[in-house]
């Protein structure tokens, strides 16, 4: 039976208290992300078919895997990059590309920092490559020569970014999981993402980078603008 998203962390409770949910046994803690935002301290988990089993204080329960966005160490904390600014590395080829494919310059900005960290002679250990990671056989599809070159693996990244949003009616967590995982794994799933812990992982710790980058931005826009009002009533003449 679907459990569901809102209600279940009061069913486990509630289950518990009856003594319903077998012991757990102790392990390093970890954070449930789901996709309504809510997160859930866990011991334990397991995915089991299209369930994970959750392992909590007092016992278990199972919620349906595409319900969980992200499973994350307790103590995880990725850095925050700065908003982006002229002095943002490679600021003019990413707004550059962002103009050209029509992608809001803030998310390329956050999965260049997720990616590789703004290191553009990165490697992954599944051989992606450069600022925005290109799998070899994605580069040569997008006309990138030279993965290593900033301005042609940006170009392609955001080439690259830009079909999977289109491809998937402008959803950023499909797209972005399609960027991780492959849209034919976006696909196989019913156009939902896919069960792997990278992928959700990776979804999440872009949506968050993007989510808070975006706050800060317009947190100084508006400090920028309550300070040119003020600068502007101050000039004013008395009558």
């Amino acid at each position: 039976m679907p459990v569901n998203r809102r209600a279940w962390p009061i069913l486990a409770v509630a289950l518990t208290g009856l003594g319903l949910l077998c012991a757990a046994s102790p392990a390093r803690a970890e954070y449930i992300v789901f996709r309504s935002g809510t997160r859930l301290n866990v011991t334990g988990w397991e995915l089991i078919g299209d369930h994970y089993r959750l392992q909590i204080k007092g016992g278990t329960v199972e919620v349906p895997a595409s319900e969980v966005a992200s499973i994350e160490p307790e103590d995880t904390f990725d850095p925050l990059p700065p908003p982006l600014t002229p002095k943002t590395p490679f600021y003019d080829l990413i707004h550059a590309a962002s103009e050209r494919y029509s992608v809001d310059p803030d998310l390329v900005h956050c999965v260049i920092a997720v990616e590789s960290n703004f290191n553009p002679k990165a490697i992954s250990r599944h051989n992606a490559r450069g600022l925005m990671q290109l799998l070899p056989q994605t580069a040569s599809l997008m006309g990138v020569r030279n993965v290593f070159d900033p301005a042609q693996n940006i170009d392609g990244g955001t080439h690259y970014l830009k079909a999977m949003l289109t491809r998937y009616g402008n959803n950023v967590n499909l797209a972005l999981a399609a960027y991780n995982a492959g849209p034919m794994r976006v696909d196989q799933y019913g156009h939902r993402v896919p069960p792997f812990r990278e992928t959700t992982e990776y979804i999440q710790r872009v949506a968050r980078t993007y989510a808070k980058v975006k706050a800060q931005a317009q947190h100084g826009d508006s400090a920028a603008a309550a300070s040119a009002s003020t600068a502007s009533q101050t000039a004013a003449p008395s009558n």
